[in-house]
């Protein structure tokens, strides 16, 4: 069960070239390294690497991958088969972002392509902004994606598996507890979802083995929506063809080894084929069943740093993160707030957090926004 031999380099197209050409591999998995190994996966690819050693890639195609990287090619992909993305526009320049801005009208969001974390992300109101903030993505992608702003919809996340003959299984759907605009990684996440009805959760679900089989993804894939709160509409915002922080969660919430299965499944095997690591009886081609609930809650450290804003959004700033389990919601999120490392009693009885204005502490989030909201529910607030 260990490597034959490991290497200590920079993950950069030019030692790995090296390694190649010294080990000369049959195959290369991408999707075990993150954003960085896919980057770098494509890179080999596109400079024909791959091709002058012969190295085959398992499971997802490359070019399946360069397809759910670039944005503009996944958006048409996606509507091609009737699923609806957000409004958007690829661009490579700022006054390109500036005439997308046009037609889109604000507030608009700018995400970079090919990044990890969120980063070179953020919401615009105005040119201003947009200029700002297309300086700083662009200096992390040649290419970024000025969409339309679906600020305030539930963000719910599915792990879906395939194998090389089409079967298809939800792992795990999971809920971020704050609103699209806090990336995921920022945010409190419950698994299974909480406030998702039937009809929703299936349909989501249905959603996401569709775009995988359209991807042709061989493995395990991440698909993120955003769903409207006030009706059934939705968007697809992200699909990761990787293993990802998500993956990780969905795989210790559900006690199926999201990653196991992933490297099987891209050596040839198929889900029915592979023995259920729990059970030991049934097969990896059982959708896993919950009957508890699990929470997973960010930490940071920003008080090391002087300066630095509180406020969390579209790019990451958390350190490290929790998982708390519990019979209910309520257990589960008391159990990650003790857990987190900030000397709190849990979501209420904290006396030496104080927030001079809630209504500012609600509508702009921070590391504390959590317990902003038990302040808001004792001083007399509904939830609507």
């Amino acid at each position: 069960d260990v490597a034959d031999k490991i290497y200590f380099l920079p993950l950069t197209p030019f030692f790995i070239e090296k390694v190649i050409k010294k080990e000369r591999p049959d195959g290369i998995l991408l999707s075990f390294g993150g954003q960085t190994a896919l980057n770098c996966g494509i890179e080999l690819y596109k400079s024909a690497v791959l091709e002058k050693y012969n190295v085959k890639v398992l499971g997802t195609p490359v070019q399946s991958i360069i397809d759910t990287e670039d944005r503009q090619i996944f958006a048409e992909s996606l509507r091609r088969i009737n699923i609806k993305t957000p409004k958007s526009v690829a661009v490579t320049s700022i006054e390109d972002a500036k005439k997308a801005s046009e037609s889109l009208g604000f507030p608009i969001i700018v995400r970079a392509a090919f990044t990890l974390g969120g980063q070179g992300s953020g919401f615009c109101n105005n040119l201003d902004e947009l200029e700002k903030l297309a300086e700083k993505a662009f200096s992390y992608s040649s290419q970024i994606l000025v969409e339309e702003s679906l600020k305030g919809w539930k963000e719910v996340e599915y792990e879906v598996v395939r194998d090389k003959y089409d079967n298809c299984i939800t792992v795990c759907n999971m809920e971020n507890f704050d609103p699209l605009g806090i990336h995921t990684g920022e945010s409190i996440v419950v698994a299974p979802s909480q406030t998702l009805t039937n009809r929703e959760y299936h349909k989501l679900r249905s959603l996401a083995i569709k775009i995988i089989r359209m991807v042709g993804v061989v493995g395990e894939c991440n698909v993120q929506y955003a769903l409207d709160p006030e009706s059934e509409d939705y968007r697809v915002i992200e699909v990761n063809a990787r293993l990802s922080r998500s993956s990780a969660l969905a795989s210790k919430a559900t006690g199926y080894p999201l990653a196991f299965v992933a490297a099987k499944l891209a050596l040839g095997y198929g889900l029915h084929e592979l023995k259920n690591a729990v059970t030991r009886t049934t097969t990896a081609f059982f959708e896993p069943s919950l009957d508890y609930v699990v929470v997973k809650i960010p930490r940071w450290d920003l008080n090391k740093f002087i300066g630095v804003s509180r406020e969390i959004g579209s790019s990451m700033k958390s350190v490290g993160e929790i998982m708390a389990i519990g019979v209910t919601f309520e257990e589960a999120i008391q159990k990650g707030l003790r857990m987190i490392g900030q000397g709190t009693h849990g979501f209420v009885g904290n006396s030496d957090i104080e927030f001079t204005d809630i209504e500012k502490a609600l509508s702009e989030p921070t590391d504390m926004r959590i317990y902003s909201v038990a302040s808001a529910f004792e001083a007399g607030y509904s939830v609507e």
